[in-house]
């Protein structure tokens, strides 16, 4: 149970050490083999940990430190898929990438991250979020030669997603989190099946579930997919409707430094609020006041006890000392509306 008034977290990845993994890059692979990666991943998930105690952090997570990719890293432990065999495939309508091949039923054989969500609670009193791929998200990161159809394919992920976030919930996390960027662009099929996939993902769950809806790392392919939007980016006006009517708890969304009428937010009222208040996008470090401004706004459209602030995405290409300033800057935000609030 979450008691503190606009309770701080990420939405996902922070940046892993140099030693660990190559810094400010997604698909960063290993700097350690073996029995010794598995000793680098616990102390990184204790360093990014540590730094989220440091800046007040509420809500803490294992920043995917443990993870080369927060789409692939789950896809790998599944049976049915061939990394081997890839094609390359345009991720998001947006760009193109080299991505592992559906070649047979897919299933799970044993859990993907309840060993680590098990060390990270062990770690910390606070509540603890983890994060997974959603289901379309899933499809949209693979090559289908089986199934044939991305609807069919998302059913059997939110299968194998249910049962790996009642095995999280098993092991004392608190939010379990689906990350699905895909939203963002494929109306229609949100609409028709994804939705509900998410709905089948998070059945039976009695911790409290999130889905994280943004626009992207601060890559290159995302940001000049933006340049593309135009004066306002309304997609959230698509999806939020059904979002509303849904089970799901929290939405997370991105707010600070984008397009997005934060009016918008208005469409999921009575659902739990992630408001991003961090942009991910830029290494500017947000001032607290320019944090409690966009809080400030978000709170027209969704009540103070339904305020959670976070970032807008993962900070994995950021540098660790451009993510550090961001976090505290969200405490410190956080900080000066939660002493607004009490003084009403």
């Amino acid at each position: 149970m979450i008691n503190t008034l606009l309770p701080t977290s990420t939405a996902g990845s922070l940046p892993k050490p140099s030693w660990l993994a190559e810094p400010e890059t997604l698909w960063s692979p290993w700097k350690i083999q073996g029995d010794a990666l598995t000793n680098a991943k616990e102390d990184a998930l204790r360093i990014t940990l540590q730094e989220q105690h440091r800046a007040g952090i509420d809500i803490v997570s294992d920043g995917e430190q443990t993870r080369q990719h927060f789409v692939t890293t789950f896809i790998e432990h599944l049976d049915g898929v061939d990394f081997e065999q890839r094609e390359t495939v345009k991720i998001r309508d947006r760009y193109e990438a080299s991505v592992p091949t559906v070649v047979g039923p897919v299933s799970r054989q044993k859990s993907v991250f309840v060993e680590d969500a098990k060390f990270l609670r062990s770690q910390t009193d606070q509540p603890i979020k983890w994060a997974l791929p959603g289901a379309m998200t899933m499809v949209d990161t693979l090559s289908d030669k089986h199934y044939k159809s991305r609807e069919k394919l998302a059913w059997e992920f939110a299968k194998i997603l249910n049962e790996e976030a009642k095995e999280l919930e098993a092991v004392g996390v608190d939010i379990i989190q689906f990350d699905e960027p895909a939203f963002n662009v494929f109306f229609e099929e949100v609409n028709e099946w994804g939705i509900a996939c998410l709905e089948r993902a998070i059945e039976g769950l009695k911790c409290e579930t999130a889905v994280h809806i943004c626009y992207g790392y601060g890559i290159k392919a995302n940001t000049d997919w933006k340049k593309t939007l135009g004066s306002e980016w309304r997609q959230y006006e698509e999806i939020f409707p059904k979002i509303q009517q849904s089970n799901i708890d929290i939405v997370s969304l991105e707010c600070h430094c984008s397009h997005v009428p934060i009016e918008l937010i208005e469409l999921i009222r009575g659902k739990k609020v992630m408001v991003g208040a961090i942009d991910v996008a830029n290494n500017k470090i947000e001032t607290p006041e320019e944090v409690a401004a966009t809080l400030r706004e978000a709170l027209q459209y969704v009540d103070a006890d339904k305020l959670y602030p976070c970032t807008n995405c993962g900070m994995t290409p950021l540098s660790r000392e451009v993510a550090r300033g961001k976090l505290h800057a969200l405490r410190a935000g956080a900080d000066i509306v939660r002493g607004e609030l009490a003084a009403q």
